[in-house]
């Protein structure tokens, strides 16, 4: 609904902006990816990756379920010594846990400069095809219908930034 509610706005303001008829478009861009083999090779590496990392921290995991339930069996008759060690340890190898999903899965993390570097080209290279055809098309505007409301593409006439910033100047 809010979608309908943006577009029908700004078609609004096109049409008071401008008499002409608006020529506006739109892509599914979840397709084009799909059908980019490209894509699909960048997406395959990016699934091994994310495979390999889960299967280490599975690893990680498991090893310390082991060795909590070891320590369950055991920490009655362990020395106080030999118990605040085994916390340590345990304590020591889920921050090491934590800290390797962080580093692999994180926001910042090599799964999004991962997919960041495989990705951005193809992305760049679908975003210059849609403003070719846009430009050839003569479209106003140019939506991606795959998720929110997205503008893939404007005619630089209809960017009133400029009138915005006078406004508040």
């Amino acid at each position: 609904m809010r979608n309908l509610l943006i577009l029908t706005a700004v078609l609004f303001i096109g049409l008071n902006v401008s008499q002409a008829q608006l020529k506006i478009g739109y892509v599914d861009s979840e397709a084009i990816m799909d059908s980019l083999s490209e894509a699909q090779d960048a997406q395959l590496k990016l699934d091994g990756l994310i495979q390999e990392w889960q299967d280490e921290l599975a690893k990680m995991e498991n090893e310390w379920q082991t060795q909590y339930d070891d320590y369950e069996k055991r920490k009655l008759i362990l020395s106080d010594k030999k118990r605040a060690e085994i916390e340590k340890q345990l304590v020591d190898l889920e921050v090491k846990i934590t800290n390797l999903r962080q580093q692999k899965f994180g926001v910042s993390g090599e799964l999004f400069i991962k997919q960041d570097e495989l990705m951005k080209p193809i992305q760049n290279k679908v975003f210059n095809a849609i403003k070719d055809v846009a430009e050839d098309e003569e479209l106003d505007f140019v939506f991606d219908r795959s998720g929110d409301l997205i503008f893939l593409y404007a005619k630089d006439e209809y960017d009133i930034t400029h009138l915005v910033l006078e406004k508040l100047k």
